[in-house]
């Protein structure tokens, strides 16, 4: 498993802090799954469901990470699309 670089990350994600990538880096997540943990963050804002739990692991701390950044992945406080 190679380890992401912030390139990748924003890549991923688009333009995001140097702390955010260094805390999404730091948690040991690959590539497939940061794209994961991205797609379930975007599914449960669309769907206003965050009430699923996920397991602890890499996984779970990057859609920890991804939900507290409010503003990230499209999301500017509205839910009008």
């Amino acid at each position: 498993m190679a380890e992401l670089s912030e390139d990748d990350v924003i890549g991923i994600l688009g333009p995001v802090s140097d702390a955010l990538a260094a805390e999404i880096i730091a948690t040991g997540i690959d590539r497939a799954g940061l794209v994961a943990a991205r797609d379930r963050v975007i599914r449960d804002r669309k769907t206003h469901r965050h009430d699923i739990a996920v397991e602890p692991g890499p996984f779970g701390e990057v859609v920890d990470i991804l939900e507290r950044a409010r503003g990230l992945l499209g999301e500017g406080g509205s839910t009008l699309e």
